[in-house]
C-alpha cells in the first residue's frame, strides 16, 4: 500500500469520537505516526484504535502532544483546550479529511438525516459488488466492523458534515444530498441559509445525487441524478423496485429504503454494478447506533438504540419500530444541545407523542453551556409531548438512575424500548439489558 504520510506526526484531540477515530485509523494506514487523547477511556471506538496500535490517552494535557506533531481538533474542541494551546501547528479535522478527498475520487454524502446509513450502505454495496472502497463514516459499518478504512479500490466514500459547514472543504466527484432541514441553529440563521450551503456543496461536484423533491432538485445544477423509493414495508424490512432491479432490505422503515435508493443512485452515477450492489444490500444490517439492537431486558423487552436527534428522525424511527409489531413502543429521548431543544421542543413533542409511552431525560449539552440558555431543559420536550399526546402519560426523568428505576418497573415482554438521541442515552439501554443479554452475548 502507498504510504504518502510516512514521517508525518498527527495528534488527535478527542480521538475517541466517531469522526476523529476514523481519521486516526486511516492516517495510521497511510503511514503517519498517530497519537491522541480523549476525555474518557470509554469510547466505543477505543478498541478499534487499540487494535491498530493507537492507545488513546485519557484526559487532556499539554504534555500529551508529541514534539513536532500537528494537532488535529474538531469544532467541539475549543481553543482553551491545553493540547490545542500547546500546538505549534493546528489542523481542523475537516482540513485533514479534505486532504484525503484529494487522494482519491470521492463520493461525499450529506443531508440533515441519513448521512451515516447512506454512507454505510454505499460501502457495503460497493464491497458486495467486488469493489474495495476507502471510507470514513460517522458510525460503525457493521459488515466491516469499523467506521473507516483505506481500501485498494478507486473510490473514497465520506460522510460530509453540514453542522459547521465543513462539507464545503471537501473535494467531491459525486455529491449526495439526502434532505435539507434546519437542524444546527448555532450555525445556520434560517432554512434559506441551509439551502445556500447545500447548493454550494452540490455545485462543486461532477454529479449531484438528490432526493427527488422539487425544492431539493432545484438546489442542483449540472448533471443531476434524482432518487426516490416507494417501498412495501414488512416487519423488520422493506422491498422496492429500483428501475427494474428488485431491492430487499432487512433494516426497517421507509427512510431506509430512501437511503438505499440514494446509495444505489450514487453507484449508478459512477458506472458501478447496480444489480450486484442491490443484491449486496439484502444482508446490510445497519450502522452503529442506527436502529441497533442492544438486546433484551430480563423482562423480555427488546431494546433498540438510534442516534435520532431531530424531530423528523425521531418520527421516522418510531414508524420503523411499529413495523416490528411490538406490544408497546416505549421511547426514551435524550435531547441533544440546548440550542436545538430551544428551537425544536414543540416539534420533538409532536414526534414523541407517536410512542405509546414517551420518556424524556435531561439535555445532553455536548459543547454548549446551560447558563447560555436560561429556562431551556428537557422538561420543555416532555411538556410538549404531553400536550401533543392529549392526555397520554409522559415521563420526565432527568437522570439515568431515575429513568432506569422507572423502566425496570414498567417494561414487559413484547415491549420495544427505543433509546433515542445523539448523546450517551445508549448507555441507559445497555444498563437495562445487563450483561449476557446483548446480541450474541
Amino acid at each position: 500500500m502507498d504510504r504518502p504520510w510516512d514521517g508525518r506526526r498527527l495528534h488527535f484531540v478527542g480521538i475517541g469520537g466517531a469522526g476523529m477515530s476514523g481519521l486516526a485509523l486511516v492516517a495510521k494506514q497511510l503511514g503517519a505516526s498517530v497519537t491522541g487523547s480523549d476525555r474518557s477511556g470509554g469510547s466505543p471506538y477505543a478498541a478499534r484504535l487499540r487494535e491498530a496500535g493507537i492507545e488513546p490517552i485519557v484526559g487532556h494535557d499539554a504534555a500529551n502532544v508529541p514534539a513536532g506533531a500537528e494537532v488535529v481538533y474538531s469544532t467541539a474542541v475549543g481553543p482553551e483546550n491545553p493540547e490545542r494551546a500547546a500546538a505549534s501547528t493546528e489542523l481542523h479535522r475537516a482540513d485533514l479529511l479534505a486532504e484525503l478527498t484529494r487522494l482519491r475520487p470521492t463520493i461525499a454524502v450529506s443531508g440533515t438525516h441519513g448521512k451515516t446509513t447512506t454512507s454505510s450502505m454505499l460501502v457495503h454495496a460497493l464491497r458486495g459488488s467486488g469493489a474495495d472502497p476507502s471510507y470514513l463514516v460517522g458510525g460503525e459499518v457493521r459488515s466491516t466492523g469499523s467506521n473507516a478504512g483505506w481500501g485498494t479500490g478507486e473510490w473514497l466514500v465520506v460522510e460530509a458534515d453540514e453542522s459547521d459547514r465543513s462539507l464545503l472543504k471537501l473535494d467531491r466527484r459525486v455529491a449526495v444530498l439526502t434532505n435539507a432541514e434546519l437542524d444546527h441553529h448555532a450555525t445556520y440563521a434560517s432554512q434559506r441559509d441551509v439551502e445556500a450551503t447545500f447548493r454550494e456543496f452540490l455545485a462543486a461536484a461532477d454529479d449531484a445525487v438528490v432526493w427527488d423533491r422539487p425544492d431539493l432538485v432545484a438546489l442542483a445544477d449540472g448533471r443531476v441524478w434524482p432518487f426516490d423509493a416507494a417501498p412495501a414495508l414488512s416487519p423488520g424490512g422493506s422491498a422496492f423496485d429500483f428501475d427494474g432491479v428488485a431491492v430487499r432490505l432487512s433494516v426497517p422503515g421507509a427512510h431506509n429504503a430512501l437511503n438505499a435508493a440514494a446509495a444505489l443512485t450514487a453507484i449508478r452515477a459512477i458506472g458501478g454494478d447496480v444489480a450486484a450492489a442491490a443484491a449486496a444490500l439484502r444482508d446490510f444490517s445497519g450502522a452503529g447506533r442506527r436502529f441497533e439492537h442492544i438486546g433484551t431486558t430480563p423482562e423480555g423487552a427488546l431494546v433498540v438504540d438510534d442516534y435520532a436527534h431531530h424531530p423528523t428522525e425521531v418520527l421516522a424511527t418510531l414508524e420503523a419500530a411499529r413495523t416490528l409489531a411490538p406490544r408497546r413502543v416505549v421511547a426514551v429521548f435524550q435531547p441533544h444541545l440546548y440550542s436545538r431543544t430551544k428551537h425544536s421542543a414543540r416539534a420533538f413533542g409532536v414526534a414523541l407523542a407517536h410512542a405509546d409511552l414517551p420518556v424524556v431525560t435531561e439535555i445532553y449539552p455536548a459543547r454548549e453551556r446551560a447558563e447560555d440558555y436560561p429556562g431551556v431543559s428537557g422538561r420543555l420536550v416532555a411538556e410538549a409531548a404531553a400536550d401533543a399526546g392529549h392526555g397520554k402519560r409522559v415521563a420526565w426523568l432527568p437522570d439515568f438512575d431515575s429513568a432506569e428505576r422507572f423502566l425496570r418497573a414498567e417494561l414487559r415482554e413484547g415491549d420495544l424500548l427505543l433509546t433515542l438521541g445523539a448523546g450517551d442515552v445508549d448507555a441507559l439501554g445497555r444498563r437495562l439489558v445487563g450483561p449476557g443479554r446483548t446480541p450474541g452475548g
